[in-house]
């Protein structure tokens, strides 16, 4: 079941600015978010000179737990995490469960060299470098 927020409607043309702004970002989270109970995780993509450089966060994530994958330029990133922590004082009882699965799926650019990712998780952010293929050279065909 989706929440759809409600919104006042406005006619000041300063409004309507305003709601078409709200439209695409309300739409950019739906996008990110699926029915099969995964969310989209927090990610920074960095172009540099020589390599591509994705920051994912990821807290609480073991390495384990992470999946990443690559098929027809397109790079998926999985995590699924369960955990139980129980506590008992007394009479009372608590026991306090959170499972949930990220995914998200980029599609790559035809420059990277998908065969030289390195991926290093540190401190909940996991870090991809992909590296940027040398540009080939034109080749130039003699008319016989």
């Amino acid at each position: 079941m989706k929440l759809v927020p409600y919104r006042k409607t406005d006619y000041r043309p300063m409004s309507n600015m305003l709601s078409l702004f709200d439209d695409f970002f309300n739409r950019f989270y739906e996008e990110e978010s699926t029915d099969d109970n995964y969310r989209a995780m927090a990610m920074d993509i960095v172009e540099q000179d020589k390599e591509f450089e994705i920051l994912a966060n990821l807290p609480g994530f073991k390495k384990d737990d992470i999946k990443i994958s690559v098929h027809e330029n397109q790079l998926l990133i999985e995590a699924t995490c369960e955990k139980k922590n129980e506590e008992q004082k007394g009479t009372i009882y608590r026991c306090e469960r959170y499972s949930g699965a990220y995914r998200r799926s980029l599609l790559l650019p035809e420059n990277a060299e998908v065969s030289k990712i390195v991926a290093k998780m540190e401190d909940g952010v996991l870090r991809l470098t992909i590296p940027k293929k040398e540009p080939t050279p034109k080749k130039e065909i003699v008319i016989e």
